[in-house]
Order: structure tokens, then sequence, then C-alpha cells
């Protein structure tokens, strides 16, 4: 009898394994065009106008420009800045991941929100509201005579602030969805907390951990507006560099060659990314998020819960206070009600308008990136698939690695002429947006996607699913909290988008990074004033969102 059912549905279970295997192969056609088109494309056109000299290729260039003491210099700053802010974030963000995932007291979805915050503003705006702690005048100069300005340490606690939101919802993501009864049986088995952790939980958290390392470590290598207010003259990365030579000294063949570099080094990450973390992914158990979390028990907890609020508090409060303490200065709201005039300078519209310019593009970017990212993310799910897929999975992270400054030059330099001629289209907007929201969809969805028992596919494929249906009824209920929280990463990112969306983005349409940069780029109280006030909206507009989000999230009436 056994062997009749085996004889019977092996033939069956392999139809259905090769049809998963060409939808899945199908569903890169998408996601394949979309980075072909809007980034190696226009990143391609732009390096090589740089290294072109009346059609010549002058590749000797980038011997000559690595020669140079200076650059190496940067470059060696690059990297063990990144290095440094990737393991300070990952030691302070974790036992926050650890407190949301497990937790539940009140004003968690309001503090979860708060946490959120920081990572969506413009980066010189968090470069602005740290040198208002740390620097001349600032509030450590006020209490202790201390300043940290132009130092690593400020630079490096900058970068926490920013991507502490990295950590704490791609680990706590999956965190919150581990069964705690593995980690139990553990300890019923006489192993101690520590141990049960340490084999149990840890291994499964490793993709999950090794994704949002990889995140941190991508924009804090590209960091360009903290290190460009914070670092001062003494420091300085690639993207840093790369900018001062396209827009100050106006080298563009030295710029095109740190490009490359940026660009090799980034795919090298990548690529030890991509084969040490898959290695290390397995099939979790996966259980309800909502039945995970729980009030503290003991004193310890009570600690460690005290102790992450106490980080968010002086880490990420307690600069957004300052930033909204100056929108409101000495006037009051007047900051607030010039927003409303039109000044005939860096504006053709009053700047109040960028909210609605930034909503309008960010709900677009989202749509963009979510449907580009789930269907790679969907498409990378196999383990045993094919080089190429395997490697396009590297490549989709190329995006937060490449410089900002070359995707938007290159936008301008590529897509204006037919059939793709975009310049004057507001979907460009939107698509230089989705170019960075992509990789936080597919980082966020993909280990939860992976952790899903492979058995449960391919039982419906024998059954006679069809691919869509198999996603529809297997992996959606699975994974839609994190299709949630990637939306919110990609809304959240494409509202703080500054890099390339200001080469794109028209005079009479600015988002609101755009418009703080120009405000802030213009001498007097009441311009710097307004970029505050704009910030803080941005800021207020970012938090609603987030809070929407986060009630949607945990819905308990939802399937999550």
């Amino acid at each position: 009898m056994d062997l009749a059912r085996t004889e019977v549905s092996h033939p069956g279970k392999q139809a259905g394994t090769a049809r998963g295997s060409a939808a899945r192969l199908g569903l890169m056609v998408v996601p394949v065009a979309f980075f072909a088109v809007f980034f190696a494309y226009p990143v391609a056109a732009i390096v090589a106008r740089g290294l072109k000299v009346d059609g010549v290729w002058r590749l000797g260039r980038i011997g000559d420009v690595l020669a140079q003491s200076d650059v190496r210099h940067v470059l060696w700053f690059t990297t063990w800045q990144a290095l440094a802010s990737t393991a300070l974030t990952l030691l302070i963000a974790l036992p926050g991941a650890y407190v949301f995932a497990r937790f539940d007291f009140p004003g968690k979805q309001v503090l979860r929100a708060v946490v959120t915050v920081p990572f969506v503003l413009p980066t010189v705006v968090v470069g602005t509201a740290f040198l208002a702690l740390v620097g001349r005048g600032g509030l450590l100069d006020e209490l202790w005579g201390v300043r940290l300005d132009t130092t690593v340490w400020a630079i490096l606690l900058a970068h926490v602030f920013f991507n502490y939101a990295v950590v704490v919802r791609t680990v706590g993501g999956l965190w919150a969805q581990l069964d705690p009864r593995q980690e139990e049986a553990a300890r019923m088995l006489g192993a101690s907390r520590l141990r049960a952790w340490r084999q149990v939980t840890l291994p499964a958290l490793a993709p999950a951990v090794a994704a949002a390392a990889l995140m941190v470590f991508l924009f804090t290598f590209t960091s360009f507006g903290v290190v460009q207010i914070l670092g001062g003259p003494t420091f300085s990365t690639l993207e840093v560099e790369i900018y001062r030579q396209t827009s100050q000294v106006f080298d563009l063949s030295t710029a095109a060659v740190l490009t490359l570099v940026q660009f090799a080094a980034v795919a090298a990450v990548l690529a030890v990314h991509a084969w040490t973390v898959r290695r290390r992914e397995s099939a979790l158990r996966l259980v309800d998020a909502a039945t995970t979390a729980r009030m503290p028990r003991g004193a310890g907890q009570w600690a460690l819960l005290a102790g992450v609020l106490g980080v968010v508090a002086v880490l990420l409060v307690l600069p957004l206070a300052v930033l909204v303490q100056r929108s409101l200065g000495a006037s009051g709201f007047g900051y607030y009600r010039a927003l409303t005039r039109e000044d005939g300078g860096a504006f053709l519209v009053p700047p109040i308008e960028a909210i609605g310019n930034s909503l309008q593009y960010a709900v677009a970017a989202t749509a963009i990136a979510v449907v580009i990212g789930a269907l790679a993310a969907t498409a990378l799910t196999r383990r045993d698939a094919g080089r190429f897929v395997r490697g396009f999975d590297a490549l989709l992270m190329l995006p937060l690695g490449v410089s900002a400054v070359t995707v938007g030059f290159g936008f301008l330099i590529a897509l204006d002429e037919p059939p793709l001629d975009l310049r004057s289209s507001w979907i460009l907007v939107p698509l230089a947006q989705a170019l960075v929201g992509v990789p936080f969809v597919v980082r966020t969805m993909l280990p939860v996607l992976r952790a899903v028992d492979g058995r449960l596919r391919e039982a419906a494929a024998v059954l006679g699913a069809s691919p869509w249906r198999v996603w529809r009824e297997v992996d959606l209920p699975m994974v839609r909290r994190a299709l949630l929280v990637a939306a919110g990463f990609a809304f959240a990112v494409s509202l703080g988008e500054f890099g390339a969306t200001v080469f794109v983005a028209r005079p009479d349409n600015p988002t609101l990074p755009v418009a703080v940069a120009r405000l802030l780029g213009r001498p007097g109280d009441m311009n710097y004033g307004q970029a505050m006030a704009l910030s803080t909206i941005l800021m207020l507009v970012c938090a609603v969102a987030l809070v929407v989000l986060e009630r949607l999230r945990t819905d308990r009436s939802g399937e999550f």
C-alpha cells in the first residue's frame, strides 16, 4: 500500500517541483528588467561618461586615482568606520529587538514608530541634530563642556541613531515569530538560559541578523550627510569624495573611478554574504507573533526593558526633541507660518507643498518596491536555486551600496531619449526611491519565506495547486506580517530618500528632504528655522504613518 502510494505520488511531486521552479524563474523577469533599466543602465552610462574621452576608454585613470594617498586614506576610513558602526549598532540594538519581539507593554506601538522615525530623516538633518547635541554650543557643551564634533565618535553615534530601527525591525520581525517552546524545551533538558539561546534561538536568527548587519554596513559605507556635517574636513567617506569630485571639483573621471571602487567593494561584501548566510538558513517553526509577546517577568526582564527604554530616550528621542525645539525657536510657530509663503528664491511654490509631493511619491514608490521586492523574494526562496538566481540575491542590494549621486546623475543622462525619455515625468522620482526600497522588501521577506517548511508547498503542488494558489494559501498567510513590515520600511525610506531625488525632482514639485536641503543651504535664521520646521513635519508624518502600520500589523483579528 505504501509502495503504491509512493509510485503514484513521486511523479506528481516531481511535476509540482518542476512547475514551482519554472514559476520562480518566471518571477525573476520583472525584477531583472526593472534593475537592468533603472539601475544598471543609468550607472553604466555615468561611469562611461567619466572614463571615455572622444570615444576612447581611459582605463589607466583607474590606477592613477588609486595611487593617490588621500584616496587610499578615504577608502580605509570608509571601510573601518562602517565596520565599527555596524558592530556598535548590533550591540546596542539587539536587546531592543528582543524587547519589541518578546515583551508586551503599554505604548509599545507608539514606541516602535518612534524608533523607526530617525531612519527616515534625511541624513543632513540627522547630522544637524547631532551637531546641536555634541558640537560647539550644543547640549553636551553647555552642560559639561564636552564636544564630540569632528570626532569619529560623533559619526558612530549618529550612525547608530540612524540604523537602530533596521536591526529592531528586521531581527525583531523574525524573532517575534519564533516558537519560544523550542528554547523552553532545551531548558527542560538541562541547558542554561544562555546556552539555550546560543544553540537554539541564535542559529534561527542568524539570517535576519546577517541581513540587518548587511544593510547597516551598506548604509554606513555610503554615508554622506552625517560624515559631511560631523566629520568636517578631517573625515571623508567615498560618498563624500564622489560628491566633492562631481559638484565642486567637476572631475567626473575621478568620481567615476571612485564609483567603480565603491561598487566593487559592495559587490565583494554581497558575494560573501550570499555564500555564508545561505548555508545557515533552515526551516523554522513560526507561530503567531501576537502569542509570543507577554509582560516582563522578574527583576531581570524589567531591568532589560528599562535599559532599552533609556537607550531609546537618550540616543533617539533626545536628538528628535532638539529638532522640535529648534523648529519653534524664539518665534513660536513663526517658522511654520513662513512655510506657506512663496519666497521666489529656492522654491517656485510654497515649501509646505513638499509635504503632499512627498506623500504621493512615497505611496507610488512603495507600491513599486513591494511588487518588485515580493516577486524577487519569492523567486529567491528556493535554496537549490541556480547560480543566476543566487547571484541576483546579492545584486538586489547594490542600490544601497552604489553612490546615490551616481544614480541621480545617471537618471538624467540615460533616461532622456525615447523610448525612455522620462526626465520630465513625475514617475522618475518614485522609480529612484523604489530602487532603495526594494532591498528592504527583499531582506525583510526573504528570511520568513525561507523559514516556511518547503514540504507544505510540495504537498500543495502534488494536490494540483497552481504556483499562484500555493503562494496565496501557503506562503502569504505566513509572510503577511513581514510584507506589511516591508511596506512600512519602503514607505519610510521613500519619504527620506535624498541622494538621487535631489537630481530628478522638479523645482515646482520638491520633496521634503530636497526642500530641507535647499533651506539649509541658504544663509539666515529664517531659512534654518524653516528647514527644522519641515524636518519636524517629516518626522511627524512618518510617525503617524508608522503608528497606523503598527495597528494594522498587530491587529489580533487578522491572520498574522
